[in-house]
């Protein structure tokens, strides 16, 4: 057994499916399935004995499903998980639980096409199992509640014209969701790129719009930017600001992806950098790669103020370090500021034109 290769634990109930997945993983060098197990009270006891680096594990299980497994394993045990989920309106909304229960990504089960699908989907997992074992969950282990700095519900005068733009990818869920639920009633229009696939951010935006004191959906081509009102670029649609006449409106197309990526955060930025310039707040979020360093920078030189989530807050430093890095970002806050952050910004950027 080679310990230098990454161990990944396979967890789901269809024994055709755990082939598949050990199969695929297993074509990659880096990879070793060290075991397979068809429920969670199986699985349980190979991770004790076996220690695996990485998890799969499938969101509709039998006896215990993987959200409730999740919730019992990271305060005890964490271990970085890759759920493996369903198109399903239910299995999108396990997903999204389960992400806030500590999993770290996911990958979709291919719905159509499964021949191609899978192929494509045993390359993203792939990725993502790398991608997952360089992650430290340690914080799950008897992890407790975030304080975030309260933000005062305070009216924000001269702010009409202004926009906060965010990006986010891996671990951006669970982060968006602490920001948006301390942002006062009359924040100024917010829009927001969170890589995720079609389906997914509808529901995201859906369970965000429940917990928010502003009105959080999905967009739609055309939507006005306007105070009050956080807007989710849809899966699978890049979205842009434009100015028109005295409003804003956002703009969706499919556009070949960029930095591998539909939504893209630097296409939004880029937008903002030259429809709205100083009177735009930029942020960037926890996750891999460098989507959204250049939009910030561009941003930030327009006239914008710009910030980005710091290392210790983040699941993944990647995108904030490659943004402060290149100067996109003109400091690096904790997730517990960043609300706080964005208010100090707009007010120091009233009466600027």
């Amino acid at each position: 057994m080679n310990h230098n290769k990454i161990k990944v634990l396979i967890i789901d109930d269809s024994a055709v499916v755990r082939d598949l997945l050990e199969k695929g993983l297993s074509m990659d060098p880096e990879i070793e399935v060290v075991g397979k197990a068809s429920d969670v009270y199986t699985a349980r006891d190979k991770i004790v004995y076996l220690k695996p680096d990485v998890l799969t594990l499938d969101v509709e299980m039998p006896k215990m499903d993987g959200l409730e497994f999740l919730k019992r394993l990271m305060p005890q045990y964490p271990l970085p998980v890759v759920m493996v989920s369903s198109m399903t309106s239910e299995g999108a909304k396990v997903t999204l639980e389960s992400l806030e229960a500590g999993a770290v990504d996911f990958v979709l089960k291919p719905a159509a096409n499964v021949r191609e699908g899978l192929k494509n989907m045993l390359q993203e997992l792939i990725q993502k199992v790398k991608n997952a074992s360089k992650i430290d969950v340690s914080r799950f282990k008897n992890r407790k509640p975030l304080e975030m700095k309260k933000v005062l519900p305070k009216i924000l005068e001269g702010t009409t014209d202004k926009i906060i733009a965010i990006g986010a990818s891996t671990g951006g869920t669970v982060a968006l969701r602490k920001i948006v639920e301390e942002f006062p009633p009359d924040l100024p229009g917010t829009v927001i790129v969170q890589h995720m696939p079609a389906g997914f951010t509808k529901m995201f935006a859906r369970s965000l719009n429940e917990i928010a004191k502003v009105e959080v959906k999905e967009a739609e081509d055309n939507d006005r930017v306007v105070t009050g009102r956080v807007l989710i670029a849809p899966g699978n649609y890049h979205m842009e600001v434009m100015r028109s006449g005295g409003q804003y409106r956002v703009k969706l197309n499919q556009n070949p992806l960029v930095n591998g990526h539909r939504p893209s955060v630097d296409v939004l930025f880029s937008s903002l950098a030259e429809s709205v310039g100083m009177n735009a707040v930029g942020v960037i979020l926890t996750g891999m790669g460098r989507d959204g360093a250049a939009g910030l920078l561009e941003m930030r030189n327009a006239g914008a103020r710009t910030l980005a989530q710091d290392e210790e807050s983040s699941v993944v430093f990647g995108m904030p370090k490659e943004a402060y890095k290149n100067g996109g970002a003109e400091k690096l806050v904790g997730l517990s500021e960043i609300p706080f952050s964005i208010l100090q910004f707009l007010k120091k950027n009233e009466g600027k034109k």
